[in-house]
Formats: structure tokens, C-alpha cells, sequence
């Protein structure tokens, strides 16, 4: 190109450059794509069910270079699950218990900042805290671990407490919604992670979750949190015995949540590990369904910014290949995870910066390392 010249980016009809649909079916699909329309629930139900899997993670990936270009974000983080013993049953579950047995833990408030300090020394940008809902810990251990954590370590972002945990936590307390977020908030919560959202659809939640509150309860948490100025993720649990109706519906609910309170940063889409748990007759997911499900989020989900390959349960070759179908985060160093392992993930425990920075660059992506919501921490060079 000569000296000054100043490339200019055209805007090609999309059957000039899109790859042939074998699968006619996604052709309206693809048009509105190209014009930047929001796909409808049976455009969703299209996505879902198209055999072209190519096809479809070339629509997805215009949606994701026109949000986030080429970039792939990660970010270092730490897990700590601070108990497993909960009062619900969830028949998908392995990693809660009840008291008493012989996997049961539980960490005091000492034990936590132990777990907190194991790596001290190393930069990380989140502590990223679930747990059981514990039948004895007071609402208070749970306000003290916040404020403990963020005087010790107030640089460091904490995203904690899924909306299961915090609906609970008004329970015991006898507190409001609103009133257990602002008093965590105050306490040092960042934000709130995107788990207990499963799948929506009541009559699945009877079956797998019955005793976890309901699709509008968790919605209407997130909802709140958002209203007292907390950002938050969002996830679904597919790949058991859910439909393709129940996974549109799911999506198109958390789109209008988001149209409402544009709060959520980032959807997760999270693969059913059927090992240790009541559906342990089921197989294990796909990759291709998981790829399916990554370029149906980003289609489907307009307006969140972010779509996440949570590589802890899909593998991290499998996340590489997703930044090609819709996916631009593939979350982080984790350094210790229990929930997916207890339902036999084979995934590696933690990943180094440099392995994710690698994995981002053979993509073809360029690496940017960010902290919970976004901002700019580094970037590979």
C-alpha cells in the first residue's frame, strides 16, 4: 500500500463472502445477521437445530469481530469454594453434600483467608467465591468473609455469591434482596457471578433443581443487583434433559432482562458434567453441541457484550476452536477449581498466563488480559 493511503472497509452483501449454506434454513437467518436485526425465538430454534455447524459459526463470528473485533480476553483469577454442605438436593449436582458426611467441609473465616494467601505473591485481578447454602453459617460469616477479603486485599476485585446464594442469604437474615446486596456491596462485593440459572424452564427445574429458586426469582436478583450499581455474568446448564425450546426460551429471557437493566458483562454457557450425579446415565456433551451452543448465545444475546468458553468444563483446545464460533473470553488461570471436577472434569486445575496467551494467538486472536468487568489490565504483544 502506498505511503498515506488510508484503507477504507467495505461492506460486502453477505452472500459475498459468506461460505455456502448447506442448510437453506439459515439463509433469513444469516440476511438478518448481516443487517444487524435481533433473531426471533424460532430463528433460535433454526440456530439450534441446523446440522450446518460451520455455517452457523460463521454467522456467530460476525457478530462476535463486530462486538469485540479481534479480541480474546482472560483474566487472572482465583477460585475459592468455601463449603459444599447445602440444603438443597440438586439432582445435577456433585459437588454438594450434606453435613456430616465424609466429604462434607467447611472453611471458617480463618480458613478462608489461608486459601486466600496460597498464592500470594502472584497478581491476580478476582477472587471468584461460591458455595453450598450452608444449613448453620449465619448470614454474618458471609459479610465478614467480603470485608475481610477486600481490606486485605482491595485491589483485588471480588465476585461472589451466585443469585441462589443471595436469595438465601435474605432468608436466613429475614433481610430484602435489596438490602443483602447493598450491605455486601458496602462490604467490598464487586459483582456477581453468573451460576444457578441452570435452565429456566419450570417444568425442567422440578426435575433437576426443585428445591433452587425459579427462573424469575434469579432473574429478578440479578435484576436488583444491577439497580444497586453491581454488574453481574449470566450462565445456562445444557446438555441434559432440556430442549431446544427450553434453551431459546432461556436466552431470549435473559435478553430481555438485559434490555431492561444492561447490567450483565458476560453469558457462560455451561456443559453438563453428568458424572457423580443423579443423571450420570447421560452422556457427556459434544463438541459439537458445545460449539453450537457458543455461536447460538452470541446470535441470540444481542446485548451483552461478552460471550464466555468456560475452558475448566469444555477443554481448553475446544475453547481455542470457540473463538472462531462467537466466543472472545475464555475466562482465566482458575489456579483451583472443585465444582466441574467433583462431576469428573478431566481439565486441568489451572492455566498459566502464557498457555492462555498462546492458545489466543494460534486462534489467530490477539490476547488481552482484563480484570472482572473489562477494564484493560494487560495485553500480549
Amino acid at each position: 500500500m502506498p505511503a498515506g493511503a488510508r484503507m477504507v472497509k467495505m461492506v460486502i452483501p453477505w452472500k459475498t463472502y459468506m461460505p455456502k449454506l448447506f442448510d437453506s434454513a439459515l439463509e433469513p437467518v444469516a440476511r438478518k445477521v448481516e443487517a444487524g436485526q435481533r433473531l426471533s425465538f424460532d430463528d433460535g430454534l433454526i440456530l439450534d437445530r441446523t446440522p450446518d455447524i460451520l455455517g452457523l459459526g460463521r454467522l456467530a463470528n460476525i457478530a462476535r469481530e463486530r462486538l469485540n473485533g479481534d479480541n480474546a480476553y482472560f483474566i487472572n483469577n482465583r477460585h475459592i469454594n468455601h463449603t459444599n454442605v447445602c440444603v438443597n438436593a440438586c439432582r445435577f449436582c456433585a459437588f454438594s453434600t450434606k453435613a456430616g458426611e465424609e466429604r462434607a467441609y467447611t472453611m471458617d473465616l480463618d480458613r478462608v483467608m489461608e486459601e486466600a494467601r496460597k498464592f500470594d505473591g502472584e497478581h491476580f485481578s478476582e477472587f471468584h467465591i461460591v458455595g453450598g447454602l450452608h444449613p448453620t453459617l449465619p448470614y454474618e460469616y458471609y459479610v465478614e468473609m467480603i470485608r475481610r477479603l477486600h481490606e486485605r486485599y482491595p485491589d483485588t476485585h471480588l465476585q461472589a455469591f451466585t443469585a441462589v446464594e443471595i436469595e438465601y442469604f435474605a432468608r436466613i437474615s429475614g433481610r430484602s434482596i435489596r438490602a443483602v446486596l447493598e450491605e455486601l456491596k458496602e462490604a467490598g462485593l464487586g459483582s456477581l457471578p453468573g451460576g444457578g440459572a441452570e435452565i429456566f424452564a419450570p417444568r425442567v427445574r422440578k426435575k433437576i433443581c426443585p428445591e433452587k429458586i425459579g427462573g424469575v426469582e434469579w432473574l429478578e436478583v440479578h435484576k436488583t443487583a444491577h439497580r444497586v450499581g453491581l454488574r453481574s455474568n449470566a450462565t445456562m446448564l445444557y446438555g441434559h434433559i432440556e430442549t431446544p425450546e427450553d434453551r431459546v426460551d432461556h436466552l431470549i429471557q435473559l435478553r430481555a432482562a438485559q434490555d431492561e437493566t444492561g447490567g450483565f458483562l458476560t453469558f457462560i454457557p455451561l456443559a453438563f458434567h453428568p458424572q457423580n450425579t443423579k443423571f450420570d446415565a447421560l452422556p457427556r456433551t459434544s463438541g459439537m453441541m458445545d460449539l453450537r451452543m457458543i455461536a447460538m448465545a452470541r446470535l441470540m444475546l444481542d446485548n451483552f457484550p461478552h460471550i464466555k468458553a468456560f475452558w475448566i468444563m469444555i477443554g481448553q483446545k475446544l475453547a481455542q476452536l470457540s473463538l472462531s464460533f462467537g466466543a472472545d473470553d475464555v475466562d482465566g488461570t482458575v489456579m483451583e477449581e472443585r465444582i466441574t471436577h467433583a462431576a469428573g472434569a478431566t481439565t486441568a486445575q489451572r492455566a498459566g498466563r502464557e498457555r492462555l496467551e498462546r492458545l489466543i494467538r494460534e486462534a489467530g486472536r490477539i490476547p488481552v488480559e482484563r480484570d472482572t468487568v473489562y477494564n484493560l489490565v494487560g495485553a500480549g504483544h
